[in-house]
């Protein structure tokens, strides 16, 4: 059950959700090498691709930090939350390889989008100083997220097996790589799968 309160209008909740991460790999180098406005430009159409394939599912974009932007699912119980998150990841995997491509023809480097994904008790919220509150997100669920895109290679999602065993329970299938495990300090290790659009790049 979500835990509600509201403050000065704002609604402060606890509740479960799935917390995904999307970042461009290879492209810190890339925009060394351009005019910073063309880099500024090119990060923002890869926002653009990941705010609309996250929106489009039901999702909300909460943050973003240097290439990566930062999304939840909280629409519904977890089974409709992972088909939702399962569909924008796979429509962001399939549809940056264009951009990707003609990344690499016009400025002659590989780029691919990594993802992570996980379920969990997650706080939302407004924080921050005086005159500069954001939406924001925070919790457990939040790091295991970033952290398994951390162990995603170029071009693959990875998700718990929170995310994987919810999946199941919409009756949607996906073809998922079993990875070995996520460890966590004084904690039990978390399953994690990984799924590749066609195969891993030859970069992380």
């Amino acid at each position: 059950m979500s835990a509600l309160t509201e403050r000065r209008g704002v609604v402060t909740e606890r509740s479960p959700a799935i917390v995904l991460f999307a970042e461009v790999r290879n492209f810190t180098r890339m925009s060394e090498m351009l005019e910073p406005q063309k880099g500024l430009e090119l990060a923002s159409g890869f926002f653009a691709l990941v705010a609309n394939a996250v929106e489009t599912s039901g999702g909300k974009v909460f943050g973003v930090r240097n290439d990566t932007l930062i999304a939840a699912f909280r629409r519904g119980g977890p089974p409709e939350q992972a088909s939702r998150a399962v569909a924008a990841a796979q429509r962001i995997q399939r549809e940056f390889g264009a951009i990707a491509e003609s990344w690499q023809r016009e400025y002659g480097l590989m780029t691919a989008v990594a993802m992570g994904l996980h379920l969990g008790d997650t706080v939302f919220g407004m924080a921050g100083p005086d005159g500069a509150a954001q939406f924001v997100a925070f919790g457990d669920c939040v790091s295991i997220a970033e952290r398994l895109l951390h162990r995603a290679r170029a071009g693959e999602f990875v998700l718990s097996a929170a995310v994987k065993d919810a999946l199941a329970g919409s009756n949607s299938e996906l073809e998922a790589d079993e990875l070995p495990p996520l460890q966590l300090a004084r904690r039990e290790s978390i399953e994690i799968y990984g799924v590749l659009l066609d195969t891993r790049l030859d970069f992380t």
